[in-house]
Parts: C-alpha cells; sequence; structure tokens
C-alpha cells in the first residue's frame, strides 16, 4: 500500500486505496456492456473462415478485453488518470456497418486501417500536434459528430431490437407487427428497464438491462414463444433476423483458447489497398477518435476537477497517448479503434482521482476473460439495447452547437443528417466539411475559413467525384 501511495500520489489528491478501488469497480461496472456489445457488433462484418458465428464472437470477446486491459494500464501506470478505455461505440459500427459492409472493404484492411490511425495518432500526440488538428476540423462539425454518430446508433439498435423496420415506400417505419413479435416487445421492455435503471444511478444499468432482457427472452423461448418470422412480414418490409436466444452450444477453455485468426490479420489487409479509399478511412476513423477521446477526457476530467483555470487538463498528452497505444495494440488483435469512456465519470465521481482507478478496472477486464463464453449467448436484441441507451446520450451534446448562427447551422445540421440517412459517418463528417467554408463565403466570413479547411474541404468533395464517377468501381 506504502508503495502504491507512493506511485500515484494518494495524499497529494485527497484519496486513498479504498476509494479508488471502489471507483474502479463501479467505472468497470457502467462500461462491461461493451464486453458483450463489441463483439455483436464486429461479428456482423468479420467473417473468420472455418469458425462459427459463436467461436467469432467469442474471439472478438477475448480481443476486446485484452485491448482494454492494455489501453487502461497505459492509461493507469503512465498517465495516471482515473480513465478507463475500451474499443468504442459508434467506431465499431463505423468499422463493420460503414466501412466493410457499406463500402465493402475487407475486414483485414479495415484493421490495417486502425492500426495505421494508432500510429498515426501515436506520432502526432509525440510531436504535439494535437493543438493544429482540433483546430483544422471546424468547430460546429466537432460539436455535431455525437449527435450524429447518436442517431446513427440508434437506427442499428433499433433495427436489431426490431422495433423499426424497412419499408419500401417510406424507407424505415414502426415494425407492423410489433404486437405479435416477442423479440421486439421484449426489447422494448428491456429498453425502459435500462433507462429507469440509468436514470435511478444504478451503477452498471446498462449490462444489467442487457442480462434481464436475455432472461426475459430465454423464459419466453422456454414457454414455447418465438421470434416473428421475417418472410411472414407484410409485402414490402423488411425486418432484421432475430432469435429469442443465444448461440449456447461452445464450452470455453482460458489457457487454450485461440484467437490466431485475428491476431497479425491487418497485415493481409495492407495488400492491394486502394490510397485513396484506404486514406478516408484512416482518416474518419482518425477524426472521430480523435476528438470523442479529447472530449471526453476534458468532460470528466472537468467532472473530477483536474482542469486548468483555461479549461485545459494539464498533460493531456499522456492520456491521449494511452488512447493511441490501445488503439494501435487492438487493431493488430483483431478489433476497432479503442477510445476513453465517458462512463469514466462514474468513478470520478466515486472518488477516483488517480491512475489506480484506471488500474483496478484494467484488473477486472482481465479477470473477465474467464465469462467470455456469456458474450456469444446473449441474443443480439439484447446487445443492442446498449446501443440506444448511449445513442440518447450522446445527443446531449447538441447544445454546444451554435444553432442561431447559420454558419454554424449548417454544417452541424448536415452532419448529424446525413450520418444515419447514408448509414454511413465519414459521410456526415464530409458534408459537414465541405459546407463549412461554403455557408462562410455567403455570409461574408470568409476570413474565418483556414487555409488547411480549404484543403480539406477540397479533398473530401475530390472523392465524391472519384467515387460517384464510377473510377473506384470494384475497389469500393
Amino acid at each position: 500500500m506504502g508503495l502504491l501511495d507512493s506511485y500515484f500520489e494518494f495524499e497529494e489528491h485527497g484519496t486513498n486505496l479504498r476509494t479508488e478501488v471502489l471507483a474502479g469497480i463501479t467505472t468497470f461496472l457502467t462500461m462491461s456492456y461493451i464486453v458483450v456489445v463489441n463483439p455483436q457488433i464486429l461479428s456482423a462484418a468479420i467473417d473468420v473462415q472455418n469458425r462459427t458465428d459463436a467461436q467469432t464472437i467469442q474471439m472478438l470477446a477475448v480481443v476486446t478485453l485484452i485491448s482494454a486491459a492494455v489501453a487502461t494500464f497505459v492509461m493507469a501506470l503512465y498517465a495516471k488518470r482515473p480513465f478507463a478505455q475500451a474499443p468504442g461505440l459508434g467506431l465499431n459500427a463505423f468499422f463493420a456497418f460503414t466501412v466493410v459492409l457499406g463500402l465493402g472493404i475487407p475486414w483485414q484492411t479495415a484493421l490495417a486501417a486502425v492500426v495505421v490511425e494508432g500510429v498515426l495518432f501515436i506520432a502526432l500526440t509525440a510531436v504535439g500536434a494535437r493543438e493544429y488538428v482540433i483546430e483544422l476540423v471546424p468547430e460546429p462539425v466537432k460539436f455535431a459528430v455525437g449527435g450524429g454518430i447518436g442517431l446513427f446508433l440508434a437506427i442499428i439498435g433499433l433495427q436489431a431490437m426490431r422495433v423499426v423496420a424497412g419499408d419500401s415506400a417510406t424507407f424505415v417505419t414502426f415494425n407492423p407487427v410489433f404486437a405479435q413479435d416477442p423479440v421486439a416487445i421484449i426489447s422494448v421492455v428491456g429498453l425502459f428497464l435500462t433507462f429507469a435503471l440509468y436514470a435511478r444511478g444504478v451503477r452498471g444499468s446498462i449490462i444489467i438491462g442487457i442480462v434481464a432482457t436475455s432472461v426475459l427472452g430465454y423464459a419466453a423461448s422456454a414457454l414455447g414463444y418465438s421470434a416473428y418470422a421475417a418472410d411472414q412480414a407484410p409485402q414490402g418490409t423488411t425486418l432484421a433476423a432475430s432469435s429469442l436466444v443465444g448461440d449456447t452450444t461452445l464450452t470455453y477453455d482460458v489457457a487454450g483458447y485461440d484467437i490466431t485468426p485475428l491476431v497479425g490479420a491487418f497485415l493481409e489487409g495492407l495488400s492491394n489497398v486502394d490510397a485513396l479509399a484506404f486514406s478516408l478511412v484512416v482518416f474518419t476513423f482518425f477524426f472521430v477518435d480523435f476528438f470523442d477521446t479529447a472530449g471526453t477526457l476534458v468532460g470528466v476530467s472537468q467532472v473530477g476537477g483536474f482542469l486548468d483555470d483555461e479549461g485545459n487538463l494539464p498533460d493531456i498528452d499522456r492520456p491521449l497517448m494511452a488512447d493511441a497505444v490501445g488503439t494501435t495494440v487492438g487493431g493488430m488483435l483483431g478489433t476497432s479503434t479503442v477510445t476513453t469512456y465517458i462512463e469514466s465519470s462514474t468513478g470520478v465521481e466515486e472518488g477516483g482521482r488517480t491512475g489506480m482507478t484506471a488500474l483496478v478496472v484494467a484488473l477486472l477486464f482481465l479477470a473477465s476473460l474467464a465469462v467470455v463464453p456469456l458474450a456469444a449467448a446473449i441474443p443480439m436484441y439484447a446487445s443492442h439495447i446498449a446501443l440506444v441507451v448511449v445513442a440518447v446520450l450522446m445527443l446531449r451534446n447538441v447544445v454546444d452547437i451554435r444553432w442561431n448562427d447559420i454558419t454554424h447551422a449548417v454544417p452541424a445540421g448536415l452532419t448529424i443528417l446525413v450520418m444515419p440517412f447514408t448509414f454511413s459517418i465519414a459521410y456526415g463528417i464530409a458534408a459537414g466539411i465541405i459546407s463549412y467554408p461554403l455557408v462562410k463565403i455567403a455570409a461574408g466570413e470568409r476570413r474565418d475559413v483556414s487555409a488547411g479547411q480549404w484543403i480539406l474541404a477540397g479533398a473530401f468533395v475530390l472523392y465524391f467525384f472519384v467515387r460517384t464517377s464510377g473510377l473506384l468501381a470494384g475497389q469500393l
């Protein structure tokens, strides 16, 4: 205890070992849902040869835990801050649904983009280029990204929960057979239960909601209820495939578990990549990760009183470096971008002030390797409740946008709207960046646009021209 006290400086930060341990447990419980949700999302895009879906989910659960533990260990021992990290929601959806399933880029190449983004992040953090990169992207776009990603996640989550369905006339509609669909009913019950627990301040409310929804699903299945078949839906309606129960056919051997098909897969993805498309994917991973992490660090630091008089976090490059290392390691292992979690604020509110809090979270991630099989037993509709909950919370960011200023409202609004309607985070960001200099010129505020912002907007225009002209046909 004396060694820990000396290393983490408990007395200087007004804390003690007991408080730090409790804070770490609190943070872990509030973000532990990612162990279930991340494998479910990534498994939609990652198809490992000679592996069943359940085996792939278990492999992804293992690499999720390892990457989260590595990043949080770096945060604990190097940055000495009470922030926890893991593969980020939104970034994993972009990886799976936009890059792999939408653009048709091999999942190995997408992992390569994650690794390149992580290395780039390490280099920029090492040379102190954070301020320049932040200033390059228009302010309204930065504030709008969280809300856009929130809507994007909400559509994915509500579709998996079978609350909404595809429609040939309106594109999306309320599930027309909702009252006959046990999956939809159980999902909604689980969602409102989760919201109620969260509103009550219950620690681990999201994971409790996921588990409770899964139990309800298993109980309904035991009573003879089954999911409404997709092919029974009214004409023109598309329902997501869902089962009342998850896959429980596998056992898990901690000592002999094989994740070889995922580890190093990014090296295969580096061959035969299209430079322009690959660069866009890398940039989007980098952009969302960079600003999401920076915003989370500042927000959580405000709760803990870590900010200086100017509202900055001293030595912010250290936690940013932990994020960069975690992302690089995660990509090498086979998972999407690692980022700092806003749920870290729960531990800070419990009194966590040092890296000891993060150290406890990292150790709990490693200990969770023993329960990885549970990830494959969770039905998709239950795990995707987390996406809807997080989506609602992310919408709170829009209050920071200056909606009364048309030069901010246009790029921010386009960023938020284009993401869910095109099913692409990248397109939303591009819409905001391209529109910003245009509305600034129209408003007579040309001097507000930097040369770097013009170059950035021009690069996106060029990308869309090349993509829609068919020059990249067969490559995207």
